[in-house]
């Protein structure tokens, strides 16, 4: 077997090389790499945006939501065989933490996560990784599929941290890949209405495609007075926002209903200007989502059963060898592309 990375070595150029096997430790498994989904990080970091806050990180390797298939098994390994199909949670924690010990291990100040210095990324034709941290896709489930159960996870941990039940009304501000996977979960956990704000009407007509009820594009018309419009002047029972933007964080509190939930899924840098007159008048309630913890059973069930079709959002699909031109598709064409993905044949 000859094993070969996609390595980043400027902005916006990658070159593939040959690189050693890895070896497999006793409590991990090889895997042979099927297919990777292009993640907003992996993008700023390809553009060149993260260097302020992981500077002289080149030459390095993308990728953390991925799939593949078993081709090694560690020796004190049981519950895996080769030939195994799998997901990936990039995510690998320290296990003796307060946060992991309490079951919030996506809190722990020590994990090493795939394609965040100094711990690669998983564009490579083989990798090794802890047995533990992956997890058996159905059989009806591509590896495609299995790939995006990481931007699902994110979705699904947001509809928990808010809360969604059936019959509960949301809010979501940004279409992009997380918006539509958040879209997916709270649909899928019952909500009864969903109104998804964007500035692309390709991303909201997408959005209505994945079961959204109501759309607002936020650049013709404002989104405060459209959601109140859509719901009798009362706003939504949660408001995501998952564009990463301060405008839209500083909306949440002019949406939410009297009594909800605020849900912060983007990562926003800058300083966000927000009316707490707003929160506390309606004694609302803020909740902030830093990746997820224990999704990846929920998001394969979700998925091999049908109740998420989570490849509807992918917009276009790249051969390993073109990985420089995913992902610049899925930086200039966001229009357009929603998701793009990334996969590998023998």
């Amino acid at each position: 077997m000859k094993n070969q990375a996609m390595v980043m070595t400027d902005v916006r150029k990658f070159e593939l090389q040959d690189i050693p096997m890895p070896e497999v430790k006793p409590n991990e498994i090889g895997v042979k790499v099927r297919s990777i989904s292009i993640c907003g990080s992996d993008m700023g970091f390809f553009d060149g945006k993260a260097f302020s806050i992981f500077p002289d990180s080149l030459p390095f390797v993308l990728g953390h939501e991925v799939a593949g298939e078993v081709y090694e098994v560690g020796s004190d390994v049981k519950n895996f065989k080769v030939g195994d199909r799998v997901a990936l949670e990039p995510g690998v924690p320290d296990c003796t933490c307060d946060n992991c010990m309490s079951g919030r291990y996506n809190l722990c100040k020590n994990v090493k996560f795939l394609a965040t210095p100094p711990y690669e990324g998983a564009m490579k034709r083989y990798i090794s990784y802890p047995a533990f941290k992956a997890y058996k896709i159905a059989d009806n489930m591509s590896f495609t599929a299995g790939a995006l159960c990481e931007p699902l996870s994110v979705g699904l941990h947001a509809v928990r941290r808010g809360r969604v039940s059936v019959g509960k009304t949301v809010t979501i501000l940004g279409g992009g890949a997380i918006g539509m996977c958040t879209l997916l979960a709270a649909k899928a956990y019952g909500a009864s209405q969903i109104i998804v704000c964007d500035l692309f009407d390709s991303h909201l007509d997408k959005a209505l495609e994945l079961g959204a009820t109501d759309v607002i594009n936020s650049g013709n018309v404002d989104p405060i007075e459209k959601v109140k419009e859509l719901t009798d002047g009362q706003g939504t029972d949660i408001v995501f926002e998952t564009a990463g933007a301060p405008i839209t964080a500083s909306q949440t509190a002019y949406i939410v209903k009297d009594g909800g939930t605020i849900v912060m899924v983007g990562n926003i840098l800058k300083e966000v200007p927000f009316s707490f007159r707003q929160l506390y008048r309606k004694e609302a309630e803020v909740r902030a989502v830093f990746r997820y913890a224990n999704t990846y059973p929920i998001a394969i069930q979700a998925i091999s059963t049908g109740r998420i079709d989570i490849e509807k959002v992918v917009s276009a699909v790249f051969p390993f060898e073109k990985s420089q031109e995913a992902f610049i598709e899925a930086i200039d064409n966001k229009l357009n592309c929603v998701k793009a993905v990334i996969t590998i044949d023998d």
